[in-house]
């Protein structure tokens, strides 16, 4: 990783090796049942490599498309970048490029493989809800993803998911999980499809998990380089209770880049839980962040 002034954290840096080591391990026995099972993978897993590269060198333009983002000058947005300005000074860093998408789901994101190919987005709906040392504080927390190099190791650690996916649909369509071989033998399908089902999983649940740590990790980084851990809480607590009067349907549109965003947007009727979450829960994130306060002498 590429030193910032943004706090290291041997927590996270253990749990990205563990989950990748696990994730690796899991990939290389997958392939191996495969091929006992006689399957020709090669296609899967060309297509799999193909979607990998294309998440990891097009995230930031595909994730801006996504959300109707667009990147921004210092003219256009000199409050926004004036913040951005100020953090890059701040963890030693380079700029990202800087952008707004217009959405009135209150949330953020960075994304990009690399600092210098990064950029960090705010939506319209953010701007206009939060205080300048409230959105410093979003703003920290989606820096310190891109200093933490969390979106390589995210996309990596996807992989095998999409191997395994990708799997289980071929043995579905394809019809393989509904007979026994040719030869009056086990069915080769359905044990394909079992195992791709367990693969996937697993790897959904290990990369959930790194996702959830991730963000404590980020919220940490960010309270830790501005000095302000109760702004940033206060974000929290505001962006999270704005969620709640978000329409139903821009909820949805934004479901998809909930793993990207600063907290998750949930319709109405969604729990975190029935989602194993890409971010724990807000009471969590806040009490951390009450523990950073009290270590800085800020009270609770």
């Amino acid at each position: 990783m590429t030193r910032t002034r943004f706090a290291a954290d041997r927590g996270l840096t253990g749990r990205m090796v563990t989950t990748l080591f696990l994730l690796g391990l899991l990939y290389v026995v997958f392939v191996a049942v495969l091929i006992a099972l006689g399957v020709q993978a090669v296609t899967v897993l060309v297509l799999a490599g193909g979607m990998l590269l294309a998440q990891y060198f097009l995230s930031d333009k595909i994730a801006l498309f996504a959300m109707n983002g667009r990147v921004v000058t210092p003219e256009e947005a000199p409050e926004l970048h004036g913040l951005i300005d100020r953090l890059c000074a701040m963890a030693d860093m380079p700029k990202p490029r800087v952008a707004i998408a217009d959405s009135d789901v209150p949330n953020a994101f960075a994304t990009g493989h690399s600092q210098k190919k990064s950029v960090v987005c705010a939506t319209t709906g953010l701007l206009r809800r939060l205080e300048p040392e409230e959105l410093e504080g979003v703003l920290a927390h989606e820096m310190s993803h891109v200093a933490h190099r969390d979106v390589v190791v995210m996309t990596i650690a996807s992989f095998l998911g999409i191997v395994a996916g990708l799997m289980t649909k071929f043995a579905l369509y394809s019809g393989l999980g509904r007979g026994r071989d040719d030869r009056g033998g086990p069915p080769i399908g359905l044990i394909i499809l079992l195992v791709s089902g367990l693969v996937y999983v697993i790897s959904f649940l290990l990369t959930r998990a790194l996702s959830r740590y991730r963000e404590l990790a980020a919220d940490r980084a960010a309270a830790l380089l501005t000095q302000r851990p109760s702004a940033l809480a206060s974000a929290l607590t505001k962006v999270s209770g704005e969620m709640a009067r978000i329409p139903t349907r821009d909820l949805r549109q934004a479901e998809p880049f909930n793993a990207f965003f600063f907290t998750p947007a949930l319709s109405s009727g969604t729990s975190i839980a029935a989602l194993l979450a890409t971010h724990p829960p807000l009471e969590r994130r806040l009490a951390e962040l009450g523990k950073i306060s009290a270590q800085l002498g800020q009270g609770g």
